[in-house]
């Protein structure tokens, strides 16, 4: 059997490579795969035990069998439906958020609740250290098939939101920039719009593939989240 793999963030770094194909003589699970790739690329061996791994797109787990011809994507844990405006995008483009704000706003809207995200220079909280860049890099298909989901879980949970933005920026970005944003658009402010802006941004962080390279005076290393997909994410 063949299948592709992809590589991302410091995958991709320790591999030399952005994607392999590689011809297995039988079918494996992803753990057999994890085996396999250990093995080939003995420099990630210690990073599969906390990888996150997807066929064709989907969160797959160790005893997932993995098809002949599947895409496999190999990463660390990351860091609509109702006919009303949804905007999903992964973009190396600057974010425009008044024009974002009007793709999501309807005749009927009277409230959108905005979250953006910005490169932080200085960080107090925690270790504090300082940033000189960050390097945004997502599995773009699966991301923004991802950030449909959360689309979803978000009219699921407040049917009143009308319009949805969510929209990652990936690329070498400066401190100040805006790196992601999230907006949810509703009639009333009291009708969940707050709260589902912070949802969507909560959720992107746990189940879409973004990553960050966090570049300072000192060096640089992809930041790693703490969340790892279930089988219901």
């Amino acid at each position: 059997m063949q299948i592709q793999v992809l590589f991302f963030a410091h995958f991709k770094e320790k591999t030399g490579n952005q994607a392999v194909t590689l011809e297995l003589p039988t079918e494996l699970t992803v753990a057999g795969l994890k085996q396999t790739l250990a093995q080939r690329f003995p420099a990630v061996a210690p990073l599969l035990q906390n990888s996150v791994v997807s066929v064709n797109r989907e969160f797959s787990f160790d005893e997932d069998r993995i098809p002949d011809g599947a895409e496999v994507g190999i990463f660390p844990p990351v860091s609509g439906g109702s006919g009303s405006p949804t905007v999903l995008r992964i973009t190396s483009e600057l974010l425009d958020l008044n024009d974002l704000v009007r793709q999501v706003t309807l005749e009927t809207t009277g409230a959108v609740a905005v979250f953006t995200g910005v490169v932080r220079g200085s960080t107090r909280r925690g270790e504090a250290h300082e940033t000189i860049r960050l390097e945004y890099e997502a599995y773009a298909p699966m991301a923004e098939a991802k950030m449909a989901q959360v689309a979803d879980e978000i009219r699921a949970r407040w049917p009143a939101v009308e319009g949805i933005a969510i929209v990652q920026r990936i690329g070498m970005l400066d401190p100040g920039t805006p790196t992601v944003l999230i907006a949810c658009s509703a009639a009333h402010r009291d009708t969940g719009c707050f709260e589902a802006a912070r949802y969507g941004i909560d959720r992107l962080k746990e189940i879409v593939p973004v990553w960050k390279k966090e570049i300072g005076p000192d060096g640089e290393a992809w930041v790693e989240g703490h969340y790892h997909p279930g089988k219901d994410d």
